[in-house]
C-alpha cells in the first residue's frame, strides 16, 4: 500500500465500522497483546477460554514501551 493510500483505506474502514470491537477478553494492555498472540494459533474463543484462569493471576510487566506506530512525520498505520 502506497503512503498516500493509507487515510482514505482507514476512512473506509471507520465508515464502515467506527465502533470495531474484538470478542477477545482482557483487562489490560499486557493481556490483550498475550490474547493477540494466542489467537495467532487458535480461535478467539479458544484464547478467551485457556486465559480465563490465568489473567487473574498473572502481573502484568511494570511497564511495556510504547511501540512507534509510524516514523515521525509519517502516515499513521492505525485509526486515531
Amino acid at each position: 500500500m502506497k503512503d498516500n493510500q493509507v487515510e482514505p483505506f482507514f476512512a473506509t474502514l471507520r465508515a464502515a465500522n467506527p465502533l470495531p470491537a474484538s470478542e477477545l477478553e482482557y483487562t489490560t494492555p499486557f493481556e490483550l497483546l498475550v490474547a493477540v498472540l494466542l489467537s495467532a494459533q487458535s480461535t478467539d474463543a479458544g484464547v478467551n477460554q485457556a486465559n480465563r484462569k490465568p489473567f487473574p493471576l498473572a502481573k502484568p510487566p511494570p511497564s511495556l514501551p510504547h511501540p512507534r506506530l509510524a516514523p515521525p512525520g509519517g502516515p499513521p498505520h492505525t485509526p486515531h
